[in-house]
């Protein structure tokens, strides 16, 4: 079924049978220097058509960054994106990733790119960037989870071909939303008969969707809730002094008291579900007389309503209460159009501020405009989905099953490598889960993925001592070493 919704959705499963006109990519060189040596590589900007099957006609074009070091064995191939849905590669590309990165307002050489240890792809899907559709009619096709996994997965496919690339061993490196669509494109590639090497999956949880990113291990949120709770001076000094002092506090009285407790939540008594409210409280730094009795939980939405008073905590940062400022984003443009040489009056979308259309209004965004829908759904499940997410503020609405992903990745290549990387300050994050999700995995599973916590947010490396071990991380994966 779900294979017949893509198809419906986006039809990118078959080669394409006629060859219409591609755009010529821009290629440029460069060097920087890691550890006082020069390190030469080319840089490659471009588009990609995403093409009907049947005709062969471009259904979109995806743009791309490319960055590649001359080699004479095949590097390590990294494919890398952000999330959104409906955001751009920048942030990853521009502030850990890339050969440059925003410093100031401007570009710096960055000393930490992974372009050290893997030719790196950054991809902008279809609706960001400079990548979009050739037709509006085409453009829902791509705005959605079916449609977004398969455009994406073909675009992977398209470009090794076009490059002569298929030698190099293959990574997928996405964050938030991106983290997801890594997994699924990387089983949908698997399944296609492409060798997939490894994932790297940044603030968008496991891709497990044989266990699910929650569920068991809901009730350990609260230790990320506890360290940021100590951060802004709302608990006691005898729940403990330093992040980790607290979490392993907030871990044990989750695991022995809390989680028990929910178990048994409609048996609870009166008595037993004040202790529980006591013990959340002095645990989270939310009143208890905010704790709903009835369910004895603290959504993310409420934690960072009720720490933040007057202005909530920040979604990726609870540590911070003010969206951060945008990054050296004159510079990018001046980066892609300039020294990459990709001339285009094209605006890039999420950089820069696109035109009005006929209505005098710019176009809704693809994150408003996003179905993630998985299979066939009722007008009262949707609203239903979207009305939970909005209360609880734990992330996008869930409609339908889970895609295939992590699991069903490694089942088809089980030498296959894993990341999951999470910062304690994330509000859509829960650290202890994932260490507790790495306890109860099955053996293969266990030997294949590998778990780090960040003494930082969603956008961790923003820390430069996070991302300085967060890049080393990364590269351990792309070559292979990551210990498991």
């Amino acid at each position: 079924m779900r294979a017949l919704l893509a198809a419906a959705l986006l039809a990118v499963a078959t080669p394409a049978l006629a060859q219409p006109p591609t755009e010529t990519p821009v290629v440029t060189r460069h060097s920087i220097a890691i550890a006082g040596k020069p390190l030469a590589y080319t840089a490659e900007t471009g588009r990609i058509a995403i093409r009907d099957p049947e005709t062969g006609q471009p259904r979109g074009w995806m743009f791309y960054i490319a960055y590649r070091v001359p080699s004479a064995n095949p590097r390590p191939l990294a494919f890398v994106w952000n999330g959104g849905p409906g955001a751009n590669s920048a942030t990853l590309h521009f502030e850990v990733a890339g050969p440059k990165r925003g410093e100031g307002g401007r570009l710096v050489d960055n000393a930490e790119t992974w372009l050290t240890h893997a030719d790196l792809v950054f991809v902008d899907p279809i609706g960001t960037g400079f990548s979009r559709p050739t037709r509006p009619e085409y453009a829902q096709g791509f705005y959605g989870t079916l449609g977004d996994v398969a455009s994406v997965t073909e675009f992977v496919r398209s470009w090794r071909i076009l490059h002569a690339a298929e030698a190099q061993p293959l990574y997928l490196i996405g964050e938030s939303w991106g983290a997801g669509r890594a997994a699924n494109v990387g089983e949908a590639l698997l399944k296609r008969g492409v060798r997939v090497d490894g994932l790297g999956l940044i603030s968008g949880g496991t891709g497990l969707s044989r266990l699910g990113d929650d569920g068991p291990v809901g009730h350990l949120r609260i230790a990320g809730y506890a360290a940021t709770a100590l951060h802004h001076g709302r608990l006691s000094p005898e729940v403990g002094t330093t992040p980790d002092a607290v979490r392993r506090t907030a871990e044990s009285w989750a695991r022995e008291t809390y989680g028990p407790a929910l178990a048994r939540l409609e048996h609870l008594t009166p008595d037993e579900r004040e202790q529980i409210a006591a013990g959340l409280s002095r645990l989270t730094g939310v009143p208890a007389a905010k704790i709903d009795r009835k369910t004895l939980t603290i959504t993310p939405r409420q934690f960072r309503t009720e720490l933040g008073g007057d202005k909530p905590l920040h979604v990726f940062d609870m540590r911070l209460r003010d969206e951060p400022q945008a990054r050296a984003a004159a510079a990018i443009l001046t980066w892609l159009r300039g020294d990459l040489g990709y001339r285009t009056d094209l605006p890039y979308v999420g950089l820069e501020a696109e035109p009005n259309g006929p209505d005098g209004k710019p176009p809704l965004g693809v994150g408003a405009r996003w179905d993630y829908a998985t299979a066939p759904i009722t007008p009262a499940e949707r609203e239903a989905a979207y009305a939970e997410a909005v209360r609880t503020g734990a992330g996008p609405p869930k409609l339908g099953p889970p895609l295939p992903g992590t699991a069903e990745a490694l089942a088809l290549n089980p030498k296959l490598r894993v990341l999951v990387a999470s910062g304690l300050y994330d509000s859509l994050a829960n650290c202890a889960g994932d260490d507790e999700t790495a306890r109860r995995l099955p053996t293969p599973l266990k030997a294949a993925m590998t778990f780090r916590c960040y003494p930082g947010g969603h956008m961790m490396y923003r820390d430069q001592p996070t991302r300085l071990q967060f890049s080393q991380d990364i590269r351990a994966l792309v070559s292979a070493s990551l210990a498991p």
